[in-house]
């Protein structure tokens, strides 16, 4: 598939490219930090604290995140895996780009690593217990095709509902 960086849109479920599993990152770097910068300004504007590339049509395994909104944290995660979970789960609201006007409570480990690639290539390691932890995750999430929607209780898919049912009508048109 040719990608176009400035044709990049953000996409809302039910668009099937969230349900997509992605594959590695193996393409030009040139174009990928292309990529990655569109999904920075698309992430910024919407505004966000982070962004994967199914959210953008891509089933590439990359994300960017920016838990603090400082443009010196915005950090791209190429082929990004997610290691040592902390023991203790932490539940708070989380909210999708993707899925406007939804929140829900996500249980999620409170602390986590992350490996992943940067846009030179080079491997790195993080390790966090707030904030962005809990994007990392959330972002990860999308990188196999799974949502809030699809970690949601009982009671949060209850009270958001009609929400979910008003994209699910306008993704049909």
């Amino acid at each position: 598939m040719a990608v176009d960086p400035a044709q990049l849109r953000l996409v809302y479920y039910p668009d099937p490219a969230l349900r997509r599993k992605t594959r590695l990152v193996d393409v030009e770097a040139g174009l990928v930090r292309a990529v990655a910068e569109k999904m920075l300004q698309i992430m910024r504007e919407a505004p966000g604290v982070g962004l994967a590339a199914p959210q953008v049509g891509l089933d590439w395994r990359m994300f960017v995140a920016n838990a603090t909104g400082q443009p010196e944290d915005d950090k791209v995660f190429i082929n990004p895996r997610l290691i040592e979970p902390g023991r203790d789960l932490a539940d708070a609201e989380e909210g999708c780009l993707s899925l406007p006007d939804i929140t829900a409570t996500i249980r999620r480990p409170a602390e986590i690593s992350i490996e992943a690639n940067d846009l030179d290539g080079e491997s790195f390691r993080l390790t966090d217990n707030g904030l962005a932890a809990r994007v990392w995750q959330h972002e990860y999430d999308h990188l196999d095709g799974v949502l809030i929607l699809d970690r949601m209780n009982t009671i949060d898919k209850l009270s958001n509902r009609k929400a979910i049912r008003d994209l699910e009508q306008r993704g049909r048109r």
